[in-house]
């Protein structure tokens, strides 16, 4: 069996590297044949008559065909079946897998089969990329061949928070459109956290009227707005709900408890644990606010479940459970006596009867509770589910208990997490998940028997937005990263092959194009790499590019020109006489462009000079995120690294000989970061100014202090300012570390850049 799966696996990577077939996620088989079909305006789409379900998947393909080829077809029940595209249910399809499909495609036509709905819908978007190989528009020939495909996973999800930043029900549609295109069926929809409630409840309106808005912090200034937030109507989900049903993706709602509750108790705050009424929260983080526990609070979450079921049809309701800190539990004398009626041992057994009775309630009206790994810290009903988040060992230990699971570990399927260390990254999490680490994924953990394997019911990415404000921001961080989760979640792993990927991910590009989709191109982004000290002292630099997954031709030029596909491609180093502007480009083998060109300018001022998201935490704190200025900017840009636990960073090998001062672009941001527990590790410095210092230390973080420039007022400084020291009598080459001493109950700061300045000829901010 493994040399079968072996050679299966031999010829269907070869077909995908060798073939011009782009189809993403790989059908479990693929062979191809002699010959093409020609697809034109004149093909017919023939489907039978009083089929609806079979009517609308055609009905799918014939219109995603005409907005993105402009070929547009006519659907039919009449034509002949011969020289046409026929979709059709067949109960005896040799493909017998829930959701699979055959496709076919000869001389004389193209024809889908399946047994059921949804294999018929996914061999539309099989057959939609098939017709798509590139970005023309109009007639296509589609090769020979024999598709028979079903998926690997039932559960192909991906989770979008609503809550920390929301978007439009539009949005969420043109997510759902990609889902589709990416053969994903689980929308994780997360209404509901302490920075905002965004459904409408009919029973309890002030959960929209106050709990969907939140004051963000240094409102009104440098463009924060005065107010965010928004919600969804009740009609707008059941419009969003329909529109996901008819691609076959289910919706599960999130509606968190018992933390991550504050915007429901701002809202009412008879349901929390003090009765008293708190902001909606505008901090990052884990806050303190739970749910009571009494009856009248479990009656309004009854109530709240009650309109949630009737707006969506998920067998399943995720009741979040996750990073409920139990200090207010602790401190109440209410709850300490239900614990002790309860005969329970503490709080987090607490939580095991809360969310024990929440399942109940859901089994009784036939649905079933699944929740974050924490569930299973306090006991866990046995029929829920678990999806695991806190790295894989929650996964693991449910599915050795019985539990289905969803695999959705961090930081391995985050992708809020930044997609590469470099200068242009947008904001997001550390640590770095490129393309080829999502596609490395494997959802089934090697501990498991073949026995608890079975109750891996699949893995879903996450989109926590509480660093990615706007929907261009989502999809940037989405895509095309959607694409290698799709093939881990849907083809069969002796299919997948990350060669064969890459050489079908242009024509996905050029699909995203074509459809407006803000996909990164950061994998494919050209590395332009020098040695910066050794170009200062040789008057020349040995330049190196490249990018992520070592693909794709890099075009290049050293005096400016354009990196296009008339430009040289690189090769090997090649070294370049200071000044010069190094522009690179990378491109698929027909010319498809993978990433935008990038600029880097080499000459001693920039050579000099690290822009802050290049220089490395200090030790001590590996904990680093990528910020915009303000928690709720709707720009990609600029981004700035920091550390909200030791606001310390290091400038290794600074070539200090001829070097007179040091100029900084420093930035404040807010310090919006609920850290609970870990509160504890934040790092505090004396200062001797009112506002603090930027403290520039050599060789060590607590060698000798070159430089200390004080910080502003920050109720009448900019958001970005500069700092300025002399530094004299400096020789060689010698780390720096730079530390901001600011009072940890003020704002947080950040580098923009660091330069040295030198009296060289030449020499200059850059």
């Amino acid at each position: 069996m493994r040399l079968a799966g072996f050679l299966f696996c031999l010829v269907l990577c070869s077909i995908a590297q060798a073939s011009p077939i782009s189809i993403i996620p790989m059908p479990a088989q693929l062979k191809l044949a002699g010959g093409s079909f020609q697809v034109d305006d004149s093909t017919q789409v023939v489907v039978p008559p009083n089929d609806a379900a079979t009517r609308q998947s055609a009905q799918y393909f014939v219109d995603l065909l005409g907005r993105t080829r402009g070929l547009h077809l006519t659907l039919t029940e009449n034509a002949q079946a011969g020289h046409a595209i026929v979709f059709m249910h067949d109960p005896k399809a040799a493909v017998t897998q829930a959701e699979g499909y055959t496709l076919a495609v000869s001389a004389q036509g193209i024809r889908i089969s399946a047994r059921d709905d949804a294999g018929l819908f996914y061999g539309a978007v099989s057959l939609w990329q098939l017709l798509t190989p590139d970005a023309q528009q109009g007639v296509v020939h589609v090769p020979a061949l024999h598709i028979s495909d079903w998926p690997r996973f039932a559960w192909r999800g991906l989770m979008l928070d609503s809550a920390r930043h929301f978007q439009s029900a539009d949005d969420v549609k043109h997510l759902l459109d990609q889902m589709a295109q990416h053969k994903l069926n689980v929308l994780h929809w997360h209404l509901t956290d302490d920075q905002g409630w965004r459904i409408e409840i009919k029973r309890y309106p002030e959960l929209t009227q106050i709990g969907a808005w939140r004051t963000p912090p240094d409102a009104g200034h440098d463009g924060e707005p005065l107010s965010y937030g928004g919600f969804y109507t009740q009609d707008q989900i059941r419009d969003v709900v329909a529109y996901a049903t008819a691609r076959h993706i289910t919706v599960v709602p999130e509606i968190d408890m018992p933390g991550h509750a504050q915007a429901a108790v701002a809202s009412y705050p008879q349901i929390g644990v003090t009765g008293k009424r708190p902001s909606v929260s505008v901090d990052w983080g884990v806050n303190p606010y739970l749910y009571n526990v009494d009856d009248a609070t479990f009656q309004f979450i009854d109530n709240v479940l009650d309109e949630v079921m009737a707006l969506f049809p998920s067998h399943y309701i995720h009741v979040g459970g996750d990073e409920a800190i139990k200090d207010q539990w602790k401190a109440s004398p209410v709850v300490k006596a239900k614990i002790r009626a309860l005969h329970l041992k503490d709080e987090d057994a607490l939580q095991g009867w809360f969310i024990g009775r929440i399942g109940t309630y859901l089994t009784a009206h036939g649905r079933r509770l699944i929740g974050w790994d924490e569930i299973l810290d306090g006991g866990v009903p046995a029929d829920a589910t678990v999806m695991s988040w806190r790295g894989t060992d929650g996964a693991i230990k449910a599915a050795k208990m019985g539990h289905d699971v969803v695999m959705s570990p961090s930081p391995d399927l985050y992708f809020d997490s930044v997609q590469s260390d470099l200068t242009d990254e947008a904001a997001g999490r550390i640590p770095v998940r490129d393309l080829a680490s999502i596609y490395a994924f494997n959802p089934i953990p090697a501990s498991l028997t073949v026995a608890q394997a079975s109750h891996v019911l699949g893995a879903q990415a996450n989109v926590w937005t509480e660093h990615i404000p706007t929907m261009q921001h989502v999809e940037h961080a989405v895509f095309p990263r959607l694409d290698a989760l799709s093939e881990v979640t849907w083809s069969p792993a002796s299919a997948r092959s990350w060669n064969g990927f890459l050489a079908r991910l242009p024509a996905q590009l050029e699909r995203y194009a074509v459809q407006n989709i803000a996909a990164a191109d950061t994998a494919f982004e050209p590395q332009i790499q020098v040695d910066a000290n050794a170009a200062l002292k040789s008057g020349q630099a040995v330049v190196t590019l490249s990018n992520q997954p070592k693909y794709g031709a890099i075009h290049y030029t050293i005096n400016g020109g354009a990196a296009d596909t008339h430009a040289p491609v690189y090769s090997k180093p090649f070294t370049v006489q200071l000044p010069a502007t190094i522009r690179a480009a990378t491109f698929a083998d027909d010319g498809v462009a993978l990433a935008v060109e990038r600029t880097r300018v080499l000459d001693r001022a920039s050579l000099l000079s690290r822009a802050g998201v290049d220089l490395p935490n200090c030790p001590g704190s590996d904990f680093r995120l990528r910020l915009q200025p303000m928690p709720d900017a709707t720009s990609m840009a600029p981004v700035y690294a920091a550390n909200v636990f030791d606001t310390c960073q290091q400038f290794p090998s600074a070539p200090l000989d001829d070097v007179t001062a040091i100029h900084v672009e420093a930035v404040r941001l807010e310090r919006n970061f609920a850290l609970a527990h870990d509160e504890k590790l934040v790092v505090s410095r004396p200062h001797r100014t009112p506002y603090g210092e930027l403290v520039v230390h050599r060789d060590r973080c607590e060698g000798p202090v070159l430089a200390s420039m004080p910080l502003p007022d920050p109720s009448t400084s900019g958001r970005i300012f500069s700092l300025n020291a002399t530094l004299t009598g400096q020789h060689g080459e010698h780390l720096l570390c730079l530390i901001y001493t600011a009072p940890i109950d003020g704002p947080l700061y950040a580098l923009a850049r660091v330069s040295l300045l030198s009296s060289q000829k030449g020499e200059g901010k850059p």
